[in-house]
């Protein structure tokens, strides 16, 4: 008995050090303070010394709850609108095809996960093509909170997710850049209410970082595309009017000088017989 104490006490410290060199070997950090956007938050996961997903975005939460109505008997439907606040606690993982991110605040009131998946694509040539996209997202808040959530019947915990999901499609080895606002719903096990995450100022990577704590090159959203074509369109459209009007007035400044080098014809026809 005492030899069999003996191995389980090693065992059980066996365990307790390899937990915590795997411990050691993941590390998760909310920069959210380096950010000059009070808003936006910054989240960086870490293995082996090396960083393996980085996340930054501004995001707010509009989540529908239930209240009592004034004669006691009918339920209404009021909204909370809150934002995700720095100094909230992460953990994360990242692998060869798949990653996660959580983040929890208010003692685990709210737990917004998110989870993000490496696929191959085919272009229509038989080649095959590496892109990331964001699969899943997940909320799980507490209508107990009384500081959103006021006067809510029935509180309690409730999780929110979302249904076949697949955005932020971003080709491998690139990170994702959006400043334009991105919007998802999410379906809460509270009666079927859709729940709204708005995220703006995004800039995610959770695969293939070359350099420690920066991101690689960015792919930005066709959202920022077409509004910088918006931006840039009347400005060519000027240029190129522009350069009509100069290459017409050219034109017309060349035809001039040549009509004055020809030979001026009397229009007196009496004026012919002295010439």
């Amino acid at each position: 008995s005492f030899l069999r104490g003996t191995v389980c006490v090693c065992v059980c410290a066996g365990c307790l050090l390899l937990s915590s060199v795997l411990l050691a070997e993941q590390e998760v950090e909310n920069l959210s303070g380096l950010s000059p956007n009070p808003d936006k938050d910054i989240f960086v996961v870490r293995e082996n010394g090396t960083t393996c997903l980085m996340a930054e975005f501004a995001v707010r939460f509009l989540i529908p709850y239930d209240v009592l109505a004034l004669n006691g008997i009918d339920l209404i439907t009021e909204q909370a609108s809150l934002a995700l606040p720095r100094g909230a606690r992460i953990e994360g993982s990242c692998g060869s095809t798949e990653a996660e991110l959580h983040i929890s605040w208010v003692n685990n009131a709210y737990t917004l996960r998110i989870y993000f998946t490496k696929v191959g694509e085919h272009d229509g040539k038989a080649k095959e093509t590496e892109i990331w996209k964001m699969s899943k997202v997940q909320l799980v808040y507490n209508t107990s909170d009384t500081t959103h959530f006021i006067n809510a019947y029935n509180p309690g915990k409730h999780t929110a997710s979302t249904h076949r999901l697949s955005a932020l499609v971003t080709p491998g080895g690139r990170s994702y850049v959006c400043a334009a606002q991105q919007t998802l719903t999410l379906i809460s096990s509270d009666h079927q209410k859709g729940i709204t995450i708005y995220m703006s100022d995004i800039q995610i990577q959770p695969f293939d970082i070359k350099s420690d704590f920066v991101f690689s090159e960015p792919y930005k959203c066709i959202t920022d595309q077409r509004e910088r074509l918006e931006e840039t369109l009347p400005l060519v459209l000027g240029l190129i009017l522009a350069l009509i009007i100069v290459i017409t007035i050219t034109i017309y400044h060349f035809h001039l000088k040549l009509t004055a080098q020809q030979p001026q014809l009397p229009r007196d026809r009496s004026l012919y017989k002295n010439m």
